[in-house]
């Protein structure tokens, strides 16, 4: 029961037991709640019975040779099934389908009276047999249980065995009717259905289906040809038999009680209080811990009085030396940075020390034999050691990193 339903119920029955002198009490009915959850139905219930027809094409090991449009054939299914909760089922039903393929002899279902000069055989057969297939609703597993849905998406996958009929011919080879053909095979079967609702029961359904089964000989040389395939498409109706809604927990219904507005307010601003730390808590939970890269060790640092980029002779002392050690490594490269503070100058003149302090000190080092390529200047904005203008007389420097 939810919390509102709860705090008006037990406002309602003490009103109740001071009013109870005065006027008899009010009525408590009972009725289904979904949002409770789903019982299962009766066994009796969520049945329904299921025809279509459509066709399909045929794979085999010959039918390339054979014409696509002369490959389609037709195909119906009658079922009985059960819903054994809104997401899973059961089926039960026969299933007929005529397969046209292509054989290099005259084997079960070739015709007689079509033999192409290539070599080939025209076949025919059709193959009628029991099946069964568990079925998943994928849109109430998906979206949750909505009895009035207009679309649902339906898997189901199974199996099943087929006797064969093949054509029956005169001793002139004059075709007639069908007759067994003395070979069973066992099939295995994916399928989609789209089923729309038309009403509580009937539902129109497209289903789109792969079966493989046991091919037959279709070499003469050979015993037996692996797995063939075929590929339909099926339009039919369902009919639904029973209850077809699922029924929920019955809940009890108080009645409106009166002056309880202060306690709905008071409700109303706790929950929205619990909704707002659940989205704080949630926040905190998500937040990624930032990861901070400590920066590399500088191979040295040049310090700048305010406002100057030129390296005096202890300077160019200092990047000689350095340079002497990047000349020892050709393979590794480096950064020269330079940065100004920001608590001094303008935005312009800063980005202007930024550059020079860099380039200056890149061209020492080009003028002391280091390639250009091994080196690169980077101005940065920002002060090297943050917001501390305790150290701002350190933040006018070029510094000199590996990358």
């Amino acid at each position: 029961m939810k919390k509102a339903t709860f705090f008006a119920c037990a406002c309602a029955l003490l009103m109740g037991q001071s009013l109870m002198a005065q006027e008899p009490a009010q009525e408590v009915t009972y009725v289904e709640d979904a949002s409770q959850g789903l019982l299962l139905n009766k066994f009796n219930n969520n049945w329904f019975i299921t025809v279509d027809g459509g066709a399909g094409i045929y794979f085999s090991k010959f039918d390339q040779h054979r014409k696509t449009t002369d490959r389609f054939a037709p195909a119906a299914d009658i079922f009985v099934g059960k819903w054994f909760s809104p997401i899973v089922g059961l089926r039960l039903g026969a299933s007929w389908m005529q397969n046209k393929g292509l054989a290099n002899g005259p084997v079960i279902g070739a015709l007689q009276n079509e033999y192409m000069p290539d070599g080939y055989y025209k076949t025919v057969y059709n193959q009628v047999g029991p099946g069964f297939d568990a079925m998943i609703n994928l849109t109430n597993w998906w979206c949750k249980y909505n009895p009035t849905r207009v679309y649902n998406a339906i898997f189901y996958a199974g199996a099943g065995v087929n006797w064969t009929l093949v054509k029956d011919y005169k001793a002139n080879g004059e075709a007639d009717g069908w007759k067994n053909g003395k070979d069973t095979n066992l099939f295995g079967r994916v399928g989609l259905i789209n089923s729309f609702r038309l009403s509580n029961r009937v539902n129109l359904f497209l289903d789109v289906r792969y079966t493989i089964f046991d091919g037959h000989d279709d070499d003469v040389n050979m015993p037996l040809d692996k797995l063939n395939g075929s590929l339909n498409a099926y339009l039919g109706l369902t009919f639904n038999l029973g209850k077809t809604k699922w029924s929920a927990p019955v809940v009890p219904v108080c009645p409106p009680a009166e002056n309880c507005d202060a306690l709905r307010a008071r409700l109303s601003a706790a929950e929205a209080r619990v909704a707002d730390l659940e989205r704080q808590l949630q926040d905190c939970l998500n937040r990624k811990p930032e990861v901070i890269e400590a920066e590399p060790e500088a191979l040295a640092t040049i310090y700048f009085p305010i406002g100057v980029s030129r390296l005096t002779r202890e300077d160019k002392n200092i990047v000689n030396a350095v340079a002497d050690v990047l000349k020892s490594d050709t393979s590794k490269k480096y950064d020269v940075k330079g940065y100004a503070d920001t608590y001094t100058g303008t935005d312009a003149i800063n980005n202007r020390l930024r550059n020079q302090r860099a380039n200056n000190v890149v061209k020492q080092l080009v003028s002391r034999g280091v390639a250009a390529d091994q080196v690169k200047a980077i101005p940065v904005e920002g002060n090297l050691h943050g917001d501390n203008e305790a150290l701002v007389s350190l933040d006018r420097c070029a510094v000199i990193i590996e990358r």
